[in-house]
């Protein structure tokens, strides 16, 4: 299951750390998805007399049970939309790169990545009541790449993941630089 989620492995590549957004910004759209599902029983039982009265013909019988059926079908529509793009963002650290895997609709997808190497500054962001709360928040990642800046957005405990990825991308600068060193070592032996 994890060669699923990263793309072009390379060798030797090991997955430190999977993020996706905290559960509760999947909450709040179950609640309002709920509550707009709630809108027509809240207008029905609001004007249920006048409603009864006209339900007695059956072109508007028909007619309310197709509308009500489309509405119904456009919330459950938009409910599926909105757990996609909470299920399917993801971004992963592995010991050699950073790979935001972003979903943009039912069918667009965004991969993007980053050598560790290419890392330059990591903030980690946590605003409002909410995210206060429940320590969930943005971790903005800044890079001397193409993509100039990575933003995992609502991450439980931001400011830890920030704090593991700064460990990880230092040790991966400092074992390379070791590496280097001892390349030149190689290259250039003393006599």
């Amino acid at each position: 299951m994890i060669n699923f989620y990263i793309p072009n492995r390379l060798k030797d590549e090991k997955v430190i750390l999977i993020l996706r957004r905290h559960w509760f910004v999947m909450f709040k759209k179950i609640v309002l998805w709920f509550f707009v599902g709630l809108i027509p029983l809240i207008f029905y039982l609001l004007i249920q007399q006048m409603v009864d009265d006209l339900m007695q013909n059956s072109a508007v019988y028909a007619i309310t049970v197709l509308a009500l059926s489309a509405y119904y079908l456009f919330v459950w529509l938009f409910f599926f939309y909105s757990f996609v793009d909470y299920y399917l963002d993801v971004w992963i650290v592995t010991n050699e790169r950073i790979i935001n895997i972003e979903q943009r609709g039912l069918f667009n997808r965004t991969i993007s990545e980053q050598r560790l190497n290419r890392i330059q500054d990591i903030t980690s962001e946590m605003k409002g009541f909410f995210s206060t709360m429940l320590s969930y928040g943005y971790v903005y990642i800044q890079t001397a790449g193409e993509v100039q800046r990575f933003v995992f957005e609502e991450i439980p405990q931001p400011q830890n993941a920030a704090k593991k990825i700064m460990m990880i991308v230092e040790e991966y600068k400092k074992f390379h630089r070791l590496l280097e060193e001892d390349d030149k070592i190689v290259a250039h032996p003393k006599k």
